[in-house]
Parts: C-alpha cells; sequence; structure tokens
C-alpha cells in the first residue's frame, strides 16, 4: 500500500448510514421515540382535544359536532357556580383525608417489614399485593355487604346486643372513606417498603450505641429518612382518591356527588361536554396543585435531613 492510500481520509457516511447506524446502537433520542409517540398520541392529543372542548361552545345534531366556537363562558360560569366550589372542596377533603389514613396505618406496617424477619416480610408483601391482584370494583362490592343492612358489621353489633336495629352505613360520607382507605393503602405501604429497606442498618444500630431508645431512633432517624417514600405514597393515594369514581358511585350510593361523578353525569347524562371538559380541566389542575405541594414538603424535609446527616 502506497503512501498516498495511508494519507487518504475515510469516506464519511451518508446521512442515511448515520441514522441507522444510530438506530441500531441505541444512541441519542431514537430507543426513546416509540414512547414519545405512545404518549403522545394516549396523553397530548386527548389532552388537547379537551382544552379545545372546554374552551368552546359546541352545537351538535345526532351525537356529532357540528360546530365550535371559541369561549371561556363554561369555564367562568363554572369557576361562579357554587356547586363546584362544594364538590371540589368534598373532593380535596375526601382524598387528604384518605391519605391522611393511609399514612397513619402504612407507616407501622412498612416499619414492621423493615425490623421483621424474613418471614415476616414476605408475609406482610403477599398480603400487601394480594389486594392488588383483585379489581377495585370487586373490593368495593365486599364493602357493600360488610356494611351494608345485613352485612358482617351491623349483624355482628346485633348479635353482641350493642345495637337494636343496623346502623346505616353505606351510602354515607364515611362508607366512602373506609372503602378507599382500604383500597389504597397498598399502594401507601410498597413505596415506604422500598424506601425503607434501602436505609444503612448501621445508622440504628450508631443510635442505639449512643443511647437512644428504639422508640427515639424511629423518631429521630428512620422517620426523617423515609420523608421520600412518604411523599411518594402520598402522591399516589391522593392522585387515586382525588379522581375516583367507582367507589364514591357504589358506596355513596349515586348520590355522593364528588369531581369524578360530577364529570361523569355531565358527559354521559346531560351531554354537556362543554362542562365536562373545563370540570376535567379543573381537576387536573387542582391535582397537580396539590403533588406540587407534596413535592416542596418532601424536599423541604430531605434537605433537612441531608443537612442533619453533614
Amino acid at each position: 500500500m502506497t503512501d498516498a492510500a495511508l494519507s487518504r481520509p475515510a469516506p464519511l457516511p451518508r446521512p442515511g448510514e448515520a441514522l441507522l447506524d444510530k438506530l441500531l446502537s441505541g444512541r441519542g433520542i431514537w430507543p426513546a421515540v416509540p414512547a414519545i409517540v405512545v404518549l403522545v398520541v394516549v396523553a397530548v392529543i386527548p389532552f388537547v382535544m379537551l382544552l379545545s372542548l372546554g374552551f368552546s361552545d359546541i352545537e351538535m345534531s345526532r351525537g356529532a359536532i357540528v360546530s365550535q366556537t371559541f369561549s371561556l363562558a363554561h369555564l367562568t360560569g363554572a369557576l361562579a357556580d357554587p356547586l363546584y366550589w362544594t364538590t371540589f372542596q368534598r373532593s380535596l377533603s375526601l382524598a387528604l383525608s384518605t391519605m391522611l389514613i393511609c399514612i397513619v396505618f402504612g407507616y407501622p406496617v412498612a416499619y414492621l417489614y423493615l425490623i421483621g424477619g424474613r418471614w415476616t416480610r414476605r408475609l406482610i408483601l403477599i398480603l400487601t399485593i394480594a389486594p392488588l391482584l383483585t379489581s377495585g370494583i370487586v373490593r368495593t362490592y365486599a364493602w357493600l355487604v360488610i356494611l351494608g343492612g345485613r352485612g358482617v358489621v351491623n349483624m355482628t353489633l346485633m348479635q353482641m346486643g350493642l345495637i337494636d336495629r343496623p346502623l346505616r352505613i353505606v351510602n354515607t360520607h364515611w362508607a366512602v372513606l373506609i372503602g378507599m382507605a382500604q383500597i389504597h393503602l397498598p399502594v401507601m405501604i410498597l413505596p415506604l417498603i422500598a424506601v425503607m429497606s434501602r436505609q444503612d442498618r448501621r445508622l440504628e444500630e450508631a443510635s442505639a450505641n449512643l443511647g437512644a431508645s428504639r422508640m427515639g431512633t424511629l423518631r429521630h432517624v428512620i422517620l426523617p429518612l423515609s420523608a421520600p417514600g412518604i411523599a411518594t405514597g402520598a402522591a399516589l393515594v391522593f392522585t387515586l382518591s382525588y379522581t375516583t369514581f367507582v367507589v364514591p358511585q357504589l358506596l355513596g350510593g349515586g348520590n355522593y356527588l364528588n369531581a369524578a361523578t360530577m364529570i361523569y353525569e355531565q358527559v354521559v347524562y346531560s351531554l354537556e361536554w362543554s362542562k365536562g371538559s373545563v370540570t376535567a380541566l379543573i381537576l387536573m389542575v387542582t391535582c397537580l396543585m396539590v403533588l406540587v405541594v407534596i413535592a416542596l414538603i418532601s424536599n423541604h424535609f430531605t434537605r433537612w435531613t441531608k443537612g442533619r446527616d453533614a
């Protein structure tokens, strides 16, 4: 081979070959293209359609949209309607109450998983994951059997002589709260277990060697370090509780109005698509606002924990 051949530069790849090489090697943004396409189809396009329906006046004929003109009347009307404020206040209160109940009952289970042996951990995981294998509708109907007029709770109380006639539990706010707390409790426990299992056990040993009691170690070491798990579980439980439809519809008896049931009635029964779109938009925005607050609180406690560790 001559010196001229050795000094000759290698030919540049053609654009098609370079693109094919990136696709095959998995470099750049190309591996994420399928996920981006799916996200655009199932999230972005429906969201844009939702906005277009909420900010427009629609004329329909035989179930089809004939004309659509831009309007803010539905949004301003919803913000000025006392029924909207009452409904969203009830939805927010129900979701926050469910979130707090799940934290109170879920954290001891996660802590028991942390200090338990191998078989205790397996049992807790089985009991936590098993309800998730059953549909939420089935579990809600189970609560109808438990809390009904001739259900397990009333029959037990009557046999014990504590009550003379069945209590009215179903079709009340308390029935909805009980059902939502039980259905969403595993969603709180699993993130707590995931975060607490990654904690360095030597910190607990150091706390005990320094004279701290088990309760003091839990309060000053384990609890601050598990703040990310609490925040993650709280965000998941709040989102599911704030946007749920099945539990209030079944345990509330069809008369329990929250944001999700309001959207259902506006879209399905009244065929007021613009109002339903505006309600869904308000629901999404308020949910995101609460999630931002939860994230800020979590970041505050995380920085506080890191500052103490430093």
